[in-house]
């Protein structure tokens, strides 16, 4: 629209004012980007890259792994936004180790079985899965699993019973981040919906706390290096993997 440029409904250029006597220019050249769709379980993705592995392969196992869970019988509730002063990795590093549960998370380690807590990295995604405790909590006593999964490079997965929630990472600079949250729910009831919304939220602040704090101290001179736990941080280690590959593939282009 703002040229008078128009396109065909494939996205082939049709008309373009004002051209009809360049020299060099071939409206074959100047189509639209051609993007890949595919859908999983209720979520659309989109791919900008024209890779030929299908979004099957990059999630597989995963329903299986939460069943008899149905992630496409969820209804939308509510979407929310934050604004973190930290590297978009830095963020995902945070989300993908229960490490620092006990220390910066007190009333949601109280939700979970910690003792039993397991990470597991897959060739395109980690999940972290336990226990609920079962305790007296906004979950009405409440047993069964919980399956935190992050699907490389920026999407999460965080799934209870009867309840999804879903964080999208998006870079806005190398010191700032933010991230979109949308809550669904198998059986939407505004009453425990906005508990576990507040529950959430009072998790989100403190780990916004602890990655602003992260971002201050890889900002400092004094930082050089520090070692992963191999029992409690392989999924952090496979993220960091992934992303140098990644990096380097992209490099050699």
């Amino acid at each position: 629209q703002y040229h008078g440029w128009t396109y065909t409904l494939d996205g082939h250029l049709r008309g373009v004012p004002r051209f009809d006597r360049s020299e060099l220019f071939d409206k074959k050249d100047f189509g639209l980007v051609e993007l890949q769709i595919e859908t999983w379980n209720g979520f659309i993705f989109v791919r900008l890259d024209k890779s030929k592995e299908k979004l099957q392969s990059l999630v597989q196992g995963i329903a299986e792994q939460i069943a008899p869970v149905q992630l496409e019988r969820m209804k939308f509730y509510r979407r929310a936004y934050y604004d973190v002063a930290c590297n978009w990795k830095v963020y995902v590093d945070n989300y993908l180790e229960g490490y620092h549960l006990p220390f910066v998370h007190p009333e949601l380690t109280s939700l979970l079985d910690y003792q039993n807590y397991k990470t597991e990295a897959f060739e395109h995604y980690s999940v972290q899965v336990t226990e609920l405790s079962g305790t007296d909590n906004i979950y009405s006593n409440q047993k069964g699993l919980a399956f935190y999964y992050h699907l490389f490079p920026n999407f999460m997965l965080n799934i209870l019973p009867g309840r999804l929630q879903t964080n999208l990472v998006i870079p806005i600079s190398h010191d700032r981040c933010r991230i979109i949250f949308d809550y669904y729910y198998e059986h939407p009831d505004a009453k425990k919906a906005e508990a576990d919304i507040a529950f959430s939220d009072l998790v989100q602040f403190e780990d916004i706390e602890i990655c602003e704090h992260v971002q201050k101290g890889l900002e400092s001179k004094a930082y050089d290096q520090g070692r992963f736990s191999p029992e409690m941080e392989n999924a952090v280690y496979a993220f960091q993997s992934w992303l140098k590959k990644t990096y380097a593939k992209a490099v050699r282009k």
